[in-house]
């Protein structure tokens, strides 16, 4: 039986975390949780190509930003969607129902925000390679310092 090849393209291997080198392989160890330490778990190495997931120390401090972009684009759209399914007024209080509405949406999709912002950041980093199964990995191993990992 010839291998089924799993063609997946770049926004839904970033959606579903997987590596950005193969699209094959999960960079996280455990599925979504609210267990910020289970869900923040990663793979030091993607279990299909061997791509190094943590590139260098502090590699993922930019994906505050990532996150926060998100976060403001939901906001953005849940403001719209309320908009124009119940309206804003505060007169009624409307708007203060949908803020309430949006800070509990926003808590609620914090574990897969955090989880798709460092998909993002890292797949801005490591290039897709179809090839490969014939290509090693980028070799890492220099910009990290075992003694200041996790210093955070």
């Amino acid at each position: 039986m010839a291998d089924k090849k799993v063609h997946r393209g770049y926004l839904t291997s970033t959606l579903g975390c997987r590596c950005p080198r193969c699209r094959e392989g999960k960079l996280f160890t455990h599925p979504v949780t609210f267990s910020f330490k289970k869900n923040m778990q990663m793979n030091k190495s993607c279990p299909v190509c061997g791509q190094a997931s943590e590139i260098e120390v502090g590699f993922y401090y930019g994906t505050s930003y990532v996150s926060y972009a998100i976060s403001i684009a939901v906001s953005v759209s849940t403001l719209v969607a309320w908009y124009v399914l119940i309206g804003l007024s505060t007169d009624d209080n409307r708007f203060f129902y949908w803020l309430a509405f949006n800070a509990v949406f926003l808590i609620m999709l914090q574990p897969w925000l955090m989880r798709v912002s460092r998909s993002l950041w890292i797949s801005w980093f490591v290039k897709y390679d179809p090839d490969w199964k014939e290509h090693q990995p980028e070799d890492v191993s220099e910009r990290m310092n075992a003694d200041h990992a996790n210093n955070w």
